[in-house]
């Protein structure tokens, strides 16, 4: 069979494609555990964000699909719901399947938007069964995992266990079924690897649980040191380590650093997220071994930095710094210690904007990302489907945006006990900026040839919605907000 697979070209406010396009890893992974039969194409319109529709038109007109699968996050219902009538439109005989977060956690969303079948959770063992009994014109009962459409109702068949990865039932990715071109991360082509998958926490705001519970499976260190391999034979320079929570066994993670140094796989650059806590309780021997492997930027995942925030994410406990079995408070300042005398780079996980934030609350946040963080990545909580904090958001009436475009962790679409959303929003937006270009010196010392080529863009996208009328004082912030505010609404036009 034809099989296309596609994922949307939504991207996120901190990840603008013109420094960082990432390669969604679900895809090509569906891809290498499909029966070999079948001829997949994998297409990431990220790379294509201006020209989704003549891209998305293309690809069904030369591959001729039969099976056209969409990868889509909450943010991106929207846009899904039009590259769907787009297909519909191309190729009406064509089976539609569509996963990820969103479909996997309000799968109700998808009943009326032309779909055929719904794969929740991990995807590639359901998505392999599904086109086996497409194929053999067979039924669907019998697949965990699957929704779907009898023609009157539809039916949810039971959830597939989280896959235990020490088994080998997972197949390696096929980067081969990429059929565009232009991963980068701030000029160098970069690729995704997983090493794990699952986490034991529960905080509030995440979706990871909701979809598979609170677990934690490994790969195997020959299995990921050939994906590190097969990526970097596919051109990749830079490798972002998307697990959910690599750090979780501090253990393992140092062995995988010293398996990357004997393996001659740190001459790579290496892009990965870590708790704070264990970066703060293990920094002396992991952040020297982090260094030595390749490990340049660290997504920390700090929260927020007052206990009354961390309690309400219900983050306090992979944010708390332990000595002998002795909790010592916030392990924040610790761990980016540990970090920047190792050569590594901060990228600052915060969320602000949580219902009992006030003015001063926010400014503390902000104020510590000024002065500790080298990028910040600030986000306002966000009420994903069946996510424990939207639970909470509804029951205290703080929703004030229901437009699903716009959940993308950087709109305020919550308000707080004191501040309205767009008040947060605003405050997190005017600090942001600057915080950026703080960051651009070490990116020039590093990639000269990206920054002198594409900085400007950078530097236009980092401040769009300013003018000289604001540079010059003549007009206010608040002003240049709007401004932005409409800029980023027609943004989210792609199809």
């Amino acid at each position: 069979m034809n099989v296309l697979l596609l994922s949307m070209p939504d991207s996120f406010e901190h990840m603008p494609p013109v420094g960082i396009r990432m390669p969604n890893g679900a895809l090509t992974s569906l891809a290498g555990n499909v029966d070999a039969h079948h001829r997949v194409a994998v297409a990431d319109l990220i790379l294509t964000h201006h020209h989704v529709r003549e891209t998305v038109t293309r690809l069904v007109r030369e591959l001729d699909p039969e099976v056209v699968g969409l990868s889509i996050m909450t943010f991106q219902r929207r846009t899904a719901a039009r590259i769907i009538e787009l297909i519909r439109g191309l190729r009406p005989e064509v089976k539609v399947v569509v996963g990820g977060y969103d479909p996997s956690l309000a799968p109700e969303a998808y009943e009326d938007m032309g779909v055929d079948y719904l794969v929740r959770s991990e995807g590639e063992v359901t998505f392999r069964e599904l086109l086996r009994a497409l194929e053999a014109g067979a039924g669907f009962e019998q697949i965990c995992g699957l929704s779907y459409s009898n023609g009157d109702n539809w039916v949810h068949n039971p959830s597939r266990p989280p896959h235990r990865l020490e088994d080998k039932e997972i197949r390696p990715p096929n980067r081969d079924a990429r059929v565009l071109n232009g991963y980068t991360l701030l000029g160098r082509q970069v690729d995704v690897i997983e090493t794990s998958r699952g986490c034991t926490y529960d905080c509030s705001f995440c979706s990871i649980i909701e979809m598979r519970g609170r677990n934690f499976h490994t790969y195997s260190f020959d299995r990921v040191l050939a994906d590190i391999r097969d990526a970097r034979d596919h051109g990749a320079r830079t490798i972002f380590l998307v697990d959910d929570n690599i750090t979780l066994n501090v253990k393992r993670f140092e062995a995988l650093c010293e398996a990357i140094i004997a393996a001659g796989l740190h001459k790579l650059e290496y892009f990965v997220q870590a708790m704070t806590s264990a970066i703060a309780n293990h920094g002396e021997t992991l952040a020297p071994l982090m260094q030595r492997a390749g490990f340049r930027y660290v997504f920390l995942g700090i929260e927020n930095i007052l206990e009354g925030d961390l309690e309400f994410l219900k983050a306090s406990a992979k944010n708390t710094e332990r000595t002998n079995g002795q909790n010592n408070g916030n392990a924040t300042l610790k761990a980016i210690d540990y970090l920047h005398r190792h050569q590594m780079y901060v990228v600052g996980g915060l969320i602000v904007g949580s219902p009992g934030d006030t003015r001063e609350s926010i400014e503390a946040n902000l104020e510590f990302a000024r002065r500790y963080v080298d990028w910040p990545y600030i986000q306002h909580p966000t009420p994903y489907p069946r996510t424990p904090m939207t639970k909470e958001f509804r029951d205290q009436g703080l929703i004030v945006n229901e437009r699903l475009e716009e959940y993308d962790g950087t709109t305020a679409v919550i308000r707080t006990a004191h501040l309205p959303a767009e008040e947060v929003e605003f405050m997190r937006w005017k600090a942001e900026r600057w915080m950026k270009v703080h960051h651009f010196p070490v990116v020039l010392k590093h990639d000269p040839g990206f920054v002198l080529l594409r900085g400007w863009k950078m530097m236009h996208h980092t401040f769009r919605g300013s003018s000289i009328r604001s540079a010059l004082g003549l007009e206010s912030e608040k002003k240049v907000f709007e401004r932005y505010r409409e800029i980023r609404r027609a943004e989210r036009e792609y199809v």
